[in-house]
């Protein structure tokens, strides 16, 4: 594992100057998973968006030999080098042999864990030659020098070298083994994992929580090496940034001394170690699994709060698995869902506006477990398409657990899930044509405890039971939100208001 030769440093910078070479271009795609993208924004007064520079942001999604698949978003920030980097290397340090199935769970986290080590390390070797000359560079300039030519053209040269070696990223990355499930983490992406269950119930786990100055064990860690935890939270970022684990970020790790909240540790805080969670069997689980970048959760969050992103993101997917024919198409919508959502949460003005100015690069990943998509075949009476979501909140103190309804059509003819034909494995419970179920998310995160707040009761959601209502022929279906109170009191208002100027409305 450990090859870090003077030819294998060359190679790799090679590698990494070239766009059109990969060490991964050999190994085969993942077809049991879709990706969302979108690029980063800065609205206008008017509402009008521009993005404020190149995507930065990566993903991998390839599947190994001995029934092995890895997965990976990638959050990169002043500019796209480190997690471009980390997505082909990654994939190069565990597909290419190092993984098979004779392999324990403690095998597996050990693989992972030095895997990334590769990764930080080989990167590093890649810009060493710039960072040497950068800091020879850095020694020429003396101020007596500072107006002359020469020293105008290595400030400069210092510039460019700056802008090659700046940047990293942080990696949430999903191995699947022997169908049993190990997440790595190194810094504040997500993963979901929503299980289906056979009555009925859909049971969404938050796996892991963010290294950020929020999470106490990183402010426990930092502590132990002398900086101050206090500061660091409320400082919430460390070095221009939320997350206290990241890969490359040459800047954090070597000059860290340099940094005044970082001066007085011990030794390097800002680590690339990942955080290992699994091993989780997949054995007769349905459901999907969810890799996010910080970009869309924070887009999400902003327009929203925090409380119910988990269980809203997770609706949005099974929406679209209920409607659209691809994991590819059902990623970028959903993607699009959140990008619409945060941009009319800001021309709206309403309370949370001033949270969503801007928003960084948005990537999602979905991994489907044995879960149907619908059936382009079949039209709106046929069960082919959803129907309204309803998602009803309580003002009720919540702990880890909120439920969600979601009331949607899933397809029932023969179902293309993962790639394969599943009419013969349907089970009898399976909705007929015309029906549609009514699921439950129960939403379990561990971590925190929240409570989600709303006006009223929840009572402008018509209650369902366990048939929802039924499309007329034009393939409609009532309006879940009802509007009866709000006509109602907007009428009496209106009355008022009416009257009061003259009497011109209706009496």
């Amino acid at each position: 594992m450990q090859r870090f030769s003077s030819n294998m440093a060359a190679q790799r910078r090679n590698f990494m100057q070239s766009p059109h070479q990969s060490w991964t271009d050999d190994l085969p795609l993942c077809q049991m998973c879709g990706v969302g993208t979108a690029p980063n924004c800065v609205y206008g007064s008017d509402g009008k968006s521009t993005q404020s520079h190149p995507n930065e942001d990566g993903h991998l999604r390839f599947r190994g030999e001995d029934g092995c698949f890895l997965y990976g978003v990638f959050n990169g920030y002043d500019g796209s080098r480190v997690a471009s980097f980390a997505s082909q290397c990654l994939t190069a340090e565990l597909l290419l042999g190092q993984l098979n199935s004779s392999h324990t769970d403690n095998d597996v986290r050990r693989i992972l864990t030095q895997a990334f080590d590769v990764v930080e390390k080989s990167y590093f070797e890649t810009i060493d030659d710039a960072l040497a000359e950068k800091a020879h560079l850095s020694n020429y300039l003396l101020p007596h020098n500072e107006l002359s030519p020469q020293s105008q053209k290595v400030q400069e040269r210092l510039k460019e070298l700056e802008q090659e070696v700046s940047g990293g990223a942080t990696a949430v990355v999903a191995l699947i083994l022997n169908n049993k499930l190990y997440i790595a983490n190194v810094g504040t992406n997500r993963v979901l994992l929503c299980k289906s269950s056979s009555d009925g119930q859909n049971q969404v786990l938050q796996i892991g929580r963010p290294h950020s100055t929020d999470n106490e064990d990183e402010l426990q860690r930092l502590a132990a090496l002398g900086v101050d935890s206090a500061r660091a939270r409320q400082a919430g970022q460390i070095a221009g940034q939320s997350s206290t684990r990241r890969l490359g970020d040459y800047r954090a790790k070597f000059n860290y001394n340099e940094i005044d909240l970082l001066s007085v540790a011990k030794t390097r805080p800002i680590i690339a170690e990942p955080e290992i969670h699994g091993s989780l069997s997949l054995d007769g689980v349905t459901g999907f699994l969810l890799l996010m970048s910080e970009g869309l959760i924070n887009a999400l969050e902003s327009a929203h709060g925090p409380e119910q992103a988990n269980q809203e993101i997770v609706a949005m997917v099974a929406a679209e698995l209920a409607q659209q024919t691809s994991l590819e198409a059902v990623s970028q919508s959903v993607v699009e869902r959140v990008k619409r959502l945060h941009h009319d949460v800001y021309v709206s003005g309403r309370q949370r506006a001033t949270y969503c100015s801007r928003h960084e690069d948005m990537t999602l990943l979905i991994r489907t477990l044995n879960y149907p998509l619908a059936d382009a075949a079949l039209t709106p009476t046929q069960g082919g398409r959803i129907y309204p979501v309803s998602v009803p909140y309580s003002n009720s103190q919540s702990t880890s657990k909120t439920s969600v309804t979601l009331s949607l059509v899933m397809p029932s003819q023969s179902t293309l899930t993962n790639g394969t034909n599943t009419a013969s494995t349907l089970e009898e419970g399976t909705p007929t044509p015309g029906q549609s179920p009514t699921a439950t998310l129960q939403s379990t995160n561990t971590q925190t405890q929240s409570s989600s707040s709303s006006s009223g009761d929840g009572s402008l959601f018509r209650q369902r039971g366990s048939q929802a209502a039924q499309p007329d022929e034009t393939g409609r279906v009532p309006p879940y939100v009802d509007f009866t109170q709000f006509y109602r009191l907007w009428g009496g208002d209106h009355s008022d208001s009416q009257s009061t100027q003259g009497g011109l409305g209706p009496q």
